[in-house]
């Protein structure tokens, strides 16, 4: 126990030391070029999407994102995913890209199991990607949340990993730019989950090689 509390405690320690690192920072970024989200895709090999509503201003100012992306896709079975992309131009001034568990309490939501998932051979990337698995609920309602962070060229599960590699980005690049991509897949009652994450997966191998554009390299 006492070595899980050490470590927490240093981790803690890391990610202030970065986050102090980054914003103390004084040269200029360099700019970078991207497609907005508003231009992404309404449909994905055959997925059609429906815009969520706007985030709220008081949700946006914590979200501290810079340009974001919030839809529902539909199968035409009508199975259906949801995704949220945020874009971070920089995270210099405080606004840092955050785990998406963060907000679920507020919600109703809360994890019920957590884990990794390795998804094999995704277009668009050399190699496979792993991401963070995590099932939520809220009362009888389950779903299946599939997230990473991407900047870079990188996929990243680990969100202190992340805000590790950022350091080595603000020194090495002079960028502090990055995402977070998230997709949820509703679980039906009383199922296991398996077919909700082979829909989220499904959808992540048609996603991942649009988002390179929205995401710079």
């Amino acid at each position: 126990m006492n070595s899980l509390i050490s470590r927490a405690i240093a981790i803690c320690a890391l990610m202030a030391v970065a986050t102090l690192f980054i914003a103390n920072a004084r040269k200029a970024e360099v700019p970078v070029e991207r497609a907005v989200f508003a231009t992404f895709p309404m449909e994905i090999a055959g997925w059609r999407a429906v815009n969520d509503p706007p985030l709220e201003p008081e949700v946006l100012k914590v979200l501290g994102a810079d340009d974001y992306l919030s839809r529902v896709y539909y199968r035409p079975d009508n199975a259906a995913v949801g995704l949220f992309i945020g874009f971070y131009a920089s995270q210099r001034q405080g606004d840092t890209i955050h785990s998406p568990l963060n907000c679920l309490p507020g919600a109703g939501w809360e994890p019920i199991s957590q884990g990794r998932l390795v998804i094999p051979a995704v277009a668009g990337s050399d190699r496979d990607i792993e991401v963070n698995r995590y099932v939520i609920q809220k009362g009888l309602d389950r779903q299946m949340v599939l997230y990473w962070y991407q900047s870079h060229g990188r996929v990243v599960a680990s969100e202190y990993t992340s805000r590790l590699m950022l350091i080595g980005d603000a020194m090495r690049l002079n960028r502090t730019d990055g995402s977070m991509v998230r997709v949820i897949a509703p679980i039906p009652h009383e199922a296991d989950g398996s077919a909700a994450e082979k829909l989220a997966v499904t959808f992540v191998h048609q996603l991942f090689p649009l988002l390179g554009a929205y995401i710079p390299s």
